[in-house]
């Protein structure tokens, strides 16, 4: 009778380890992170979220889930694609140089004036985005920005964002540059040497006090200037001019070049507005640009990566 209740215990024990081993091997099966909840490396338990070891996932499994939240957000801001990732930044940035025949008149050399430009020198089949002004300040434009990781450069004049700095300020936390584009957006070559340096100067000063730092890279209003308009940037810390060479309407591309055609490093432009100038959003704006350049082979870097 002993041998026959010892028989018996023994059949629950063998059991009870059989139910456990296989309520662990579907924890295993469900999810590959979760191992060590049922056995550690050692044999002993870790129970989920109680500190003990796990498995990191693979550099492959974080590359395949970032590409997966990528076609997600492609697909909630009505992309035709997921835009194309940029190449690393270069170890050896490129030197600018004024573009030929954008100097101002009887420009030498030996000037050192801010350079104007309107690509950057660049094998990599990349373009850089750039936004002037500052009136429309849509939160949506800034998460579609953010979800898609798309990087731009925001040309800012103060009579259009001095009624909300903050916004500004959310999307430089996001990662994105803020620049000089003056006071209140005038024609440059119209004013005196003075005029231009307050209209350049001053917003600097804005720009440090709002936003922690002085630009150095400034974009003349209309993309005029003249010599003054290079002379007083430089004495207000100012080492780049760059302008454009094609612009995107929320409807419609304009070029630059005669054969209209991006071209690599190109410069692109379009502006902070909304229903209120356009028949359409900064959403459909950058829904236009991210297609059209996607389905061109062309990735956006990030301009600061390259100066």
């Amino acid at each position: 009778m002993r041998a026959v209740v010892q028989n018996y215990e023994n059949d629950k024990r063998s059991s009870l380890f059989g139910r456990l081993a296989r309520g662990c091997g579907a924890v295993a099966l469900a999810s590959a992170a979760l191992l060590s909840g049922c056995a550690g490396p050692t044999g002993t338990r870790s129970a989920p979220g109680s500190g003990g070891p796990a498995h990191a996932p693979s550099p492959q499994a974080r590359q395949a889930a970032e590409h997966a939240r990528l076609v997600a957000a492609a697909k909630h801001w009505g992309l035709d694609r997921v835009p194309l990732t940029p190449p690393p930044p270069p170890e050896k940035k490129p030197r600018i140089t004024t573009r030929r025949g954008f100097e101002v008149d009887h420009q030498e050399d030996d000037w050192d004036l801010p350079p104007v430009f309107t690509t950057i020198p660049t094998k990599q089949k990349i373009v850089f985005l750039t936004i002037d002004d500052g009136s429309e300040k849509d939160p949506r434009f800034l998460r579609m920005m953010e979800d898609l990781k798309i990087p731009y450069t925001a040309f800012l004049s103060n009579y259009l964002i001095e009624d909300d700095y903050g916004y500004f300020r959310k999307m430089q936390s996001l990662g994105h540059t803020l620049d000089n584009h003056t006071l209140h957006h005038p024609y440059l070559p119209g004013l005196s040497y003075e005029e231009q340096k307050t209209e350049i100067c001053d917003m600097q000063d804005i720009m440090e006090k709002q936003f922690g730092k002085r630009p150095t890279v400034f974009r003349p209003p209309y993309g005029n200037y003249n010599e003054d308009t290079l002379r007083a940037a430089k004495s207000c810390g100012i080492k780049y001019a760059p302008i454009w060479n094609e612009e995107v309407y929320v409807d419609h591309w304009e070029y630059r070049e005669d054969d209209q055609k991006m071209r690599r490093g190109d410069i692109v432009l379009t502006h902070f507005r909304g229903r209120s100038d356009w028949n359409g959003t900064m959403i459909d704006d950058m829904r236009r640009f991210l297609n059209k350049i996607t389905r061109e082979g062309y990735a956006v870097a990030r301009l600061e990566d390259y100066l």
